[in-house]
């Protein structure tokens, strides 16, 4: 994935945009409004909902109170449509309580109102009803340059991709567009968060100006209604291999008051990453606490000295305790795969290998084995115990491993039956 930085002019698209639509009256580049009239307007290419001219593109913006905005980014819209000369609809996707919906319809846009709030959602009910071949996302309050849709698309079609993204961290923010805590943490941040999780390899994974084709969004299947909603088509899209794009743009000051709250929407990025990455959440700090606590045992059953630290009694108890906690979390990144449907599922060896191969039976037996050998230790413990007149408790070191497999065998014991239990494929006898 590269960032593209070609700096040359919007230029229509020479291939696959081109070519004029012409109405029943000869005329190329319709407009119309919501009803099925037709009309000329500024840019000669919009086309509303009732318009027999099936549009190419279709621009997608969600407003929240954007009447200061709105208006300019649609100018910048029909400027952008007139430039690439294929018809094309404008889809606002409107929550508003102010006057965004009237400013809109009035400058040729298709405005729909959403039956649920939600900036995911704004846009998920919108790419339903879009038309359009090529959609475009952005939000309304002048922040992205719409004039520089064409090179979205263009670099969409020659680089063969599955989306393209605005990439605004590139030195191309103008003064006072962007606060600096976002800019230089907030943003890089989350941007390191999205790109080590899901290996995603993009520079700015927050930008909200995207072109992508619609047939591939509908293929993305996304379900968040929130602010998360720009990071899942990220993750959904990586995770299945699908080839982001980037184009370097210039990110404006926006118009109208700021509906972002930064900590709120920031933790809700955070969260939704870390729900859908077990892997990274139980897999690797499961196998970690195991693998510092078997060895933290093997020390302490040997005796160690190292680096003035001596491996007895005390250390032992914390090795099964990190021994066991670190089975524990492990095992919820199974659990996770069959009581939720994460976006990246645990890809480590072991986990893939239960998931796959691990059965009730053989959760039994692996269990018992641990349980058997534990118990059977300890059995002989309280024997020797007893005929010591309950005077002498022998290898204190050695009767936390052996508690350490009986809890162990019991956790692979129930945690077999719960696999089992979820796995099973029956109707539902609770309704």
């Amino acid at each position: 994935m590269s960032i593209i930085s070609d700096g040359s002019p919007l230029g229509d698209l020479n291939e696959g945009l081109d070519g004029d639509v012409e109405d029943e009256a000869g005329r190329t580049g319709i407009v119309d409004s919501d009803d099925t009239s037709t009309s000329d307007t500024r840019s000669g290419y919009l086309v509303g909902r009732g318009s027999e001219v099936s549009p190419v593109l279709s621009v997608v913006m969600p407003t929240l109170n954007e009447e200061e905005g709105i208006g300019e980014c649609i100018d910048r819209i029909e400027r952008a449509v007139a430039t690439l000369g294929v018809p094309a609809e404008i889809v606002v996707s409107d929550s508003s309580v102010d006057g965004t919906p009237e400013v809109a319809k009035n400058r040729g846009a298709i405005v729909i109102e959403p039956d649920q709030p939600g900036y995911g959602y704004a846009y998920r009910y919108a790419f339903e009803r879009v038309r359009g071949e090529y959609v475009v996302m952005a939000d309304a309050d002048t922040t992205y340059d719409f004039e520089e849709i064409p090179r979205l698309l263009r670099t969409l079609r020659s680089e063969n991709a599955d989306m393209v993204m605005g990439s605004r961290l590139n030195d191309n923010i103008e003064p006072d567009a962007m606060p600096l805590l976002h800019r230089y943490i907030g943003n890089p941040l989350l941007t390191r968060f999205l790109n080590t999780f899901y290996d995603a390899g993009v520079s700015d994974a927050h930008s909200g100006f995207r072109a992508f084709r619609r047939e591939w969004i509908d293929d993305l299947d996304l379900r968040t209604d929130g602010m998360e909603f720009a990071s899942e088509m990220i993750m959904v899209a990586s995770v299945r291999d699908f080839d982001i794009e980037e184009v370097s743009i210039t990110y404006h000051e926006r118009e109208g008051e700021e509906t972002l709250d930064s900590f709120r929407d920031g933790w809700r990025h955070v969260k939704f990453m870390l729900l859908n990455a077990p892997g990274y959440v139980f897999s690797a700090p499961g196998v970690l606490f195991v693998l510092l606590g078997t060895v933290t045992m093997a020390l302490s059953l040997a005796g160690t000295r190292l680096a003035g630290l001596v491996f007895g009694t005390h250390t032992i108890i914390a090795g099964s305790l990190l021994t066991i906690v670190g089975y524990q979390v492990a095992n919820l990144a199974v659990f996770s795969l069959v009581a939720a449907d994460p976006v990246r599922s645990p890809e480590d060896p072991l986990t893939e290998w239960i998931v796959e191969h691990l059965n009730l039976e053989q959760g039994i037996l692996t269990g018992g084995i641990f349980f058997g050998v534990g118990a059977a230790y300890v059995g002989g413990m309280i024997y020797r115990w007893t005929i010591s007149s309950y005077t002498v408790l022998p290898f204190l070191n050695l009767n936390m491993v052996a508690f350490t497999a009986i809890v162990i065998g019991i956790q692979t014991i129930f945690s077999a039956f719960f696999l089992g239990m979820s796995f099973q494929k029956r109707p539902s006898l609770n309704k």
